[in-house]
């Protein structure tokens, strides 16, 4: 594959630019750096940013931004304006193999990975192509979607952070410009396109940090306590008491399991199970404080208004977590790979919660006498014969309104007196 086409590179400079191209250049300069200083959302700001370039004659067709991101679940980010909505598109894309198959087909895989893809010696890498006419290059299927739909012109850039715009770290902003102009974009529009792009590009990655932030502070720390401490909840010993259902689950006999298994497959049987445990949680109120080795530790905030309530869906995400985990089971057992048998205890009562720790090493979680308890709770599932176990506090707040059955009085390690025990009814 040829190096790109486009124009040379020649550093943007100002003063250079007499007449409306200049004003315009400077306007968006402005703007862009205004955007950024007051954390405008990445969507709202490319919309922005569009809608100025047509208002100062660029005769888009359509505009795309992109930024990988750093969390489990999702891999990039993108919003694309087009001019028959008028709007931004906002998407999302899912880790996985379709992805990096989407991302290896475009012209971005080609500006990453392609040394000769850099016009210059500022860092930025572009690439423009005629879509129509015999100078017309087709060389990305999605080139040719576009020619289909009517685009001439066709222009892309990577705006990079960082020392040496490294690209392996994957830090930065892809773009790309179409047009449907029968003779393309004109020099100057090209100009003051990339012009623009580095504030722009700082613009965007001001909200990205955000977005990657408390992305990551959700995934390692739970929804709730994420948010709290990029809200700034950082402070050593700083706790507030809240009252809250409490999950506890651990997977049965997982040292037998473990050492019969090759650490990868423990590796993927755990993840596949806490999957199974954690799915059921989130539409539902549950928040995730951490995985213990092979257990998890979950808590239902509540107001009393709300208690009876909380405890049924809590209850309800026990049972759908179950029925799950037989089914997860089921289709391990045909593939010849080890199952787990799941033992889950629900108890309620107020907690402190909050940062606790090191001055150096922090952890957001919850403590307290209740927490001990479902732990300890958790211990007796297997000796009574039950995968799921709650307390008589819990049975109570639930009004009557699930059929429980009493399973006596029994002691808990570490806690003086014995507790009444009881189980949902049996499943047939």
């Amino acid at each position: 594959m040829r190096a790109p086409s486009g124009p040379p590179d020649v550093p943007v400079r100002l003063e250079s630019f007499d007449g409306a191209l200049g004003r315009h250049i400077i306007d968006l300069h402005v703007w862009a750096v205004d955007q950024g200083l007051r954390g405008a959302a990445a969507d709202a700001l490319f919309d922005g940013f569009c809608q100025r370039l047509v208002d100062a004659g660029v005769p888009l067709w359509r505009a795309f931004a992109a930024m990988r991101t750093l969390h489990p679940q999702w891999g990039g980010y993108s919003y694309t304006w087009r001019r028959d909505l008028n709007a931004i598109e906002p998407a999302q894309f899912e880790r996985g193999e379709l992805y990096e198959q989407d991302v290896l087909s475009s012209p971005f895989a080609y500006l990453e990975h392609h040394a000769n893809a850099d016009d210059g010696k500022d860092g930025r890498r572009r690439l423009r192509r005629r879509l129509a006419g015999p100078e017309a290059e087709l060389d990305f299927p999605i080139l040719g979607r576009f020619a289909d739909a009517g685009a001439t012109d066709y222009l892309a850039e990577i705006v990079r952070f960082g020392e040496d715009g490294d690209p392996s770290r994957g830090i930065g902003v892809g773009y790309s410009f179409a047009t449907d102009r029968p003779e393309g974009f004109a020099p100057d529009e090209v100009t003051l396109i990339e012009a623009v792009l580095p504030a722009a590009s700082l613009a965007m990655m001001t909200h990205a940090s955000h977005t990657i932030a408390s992305g990551l502070l959700a995934a390692y720390l739970g929804g709730d306590a994420g948010r709290r401490v990029h809200e700034g909840a950082i402070d050593r010993g700083s706790v507030e008491s809240i009252r809250a259902v409490l999950w506890f689950a651990d997977i049965r006999d997982f040292t037998g399991i473990a050492d019969a298994s090759p650490g990868l497959v423990v590796i993927e049987l755990l993840d596949e199970v806490f999957e199974a445990l954690a799915a059921p949680l989130r539409p539902r109120g549950g928040q995730v404080l951490k995985f213990l080795g092979d257990g998890i530790l979950v808590s239902f905030p509540f107001e009393d208004a709300d208690r009876a309530l909380t405890c049924r869906q809590a209850l309800a995400a026990a049972a759908e977590a179950m029925a799950a985990l037989d089914r997860l089971n089921a289709v391990r057992h045909a593939a010849g790979k080890p199952t787990a048998a799941v033992d889950i205890a629900l108890h309620l009562g107020d907690v402190l919660y909050g940062n606790i720790g090191a001055v150096d090493r922090l952890d957001f979680t919850v403590i307290g006498p209740a927490v001990n308890e479902v732990a300890r709770m958790e211990a007796l599932c297997e000796p009574l014969g039950r995968s799921v176990l709650v307390s008589a506090e819990f049975a109570a707040a639930l009004e009557d309104s699930v059929p429980l059955q009493p399973l006596g009085r029994h002691a808990l390690r570490g806690v003086r007196e014995p507790r009444e025990i009881y189980a949902p009814e049996a499943r047939s």
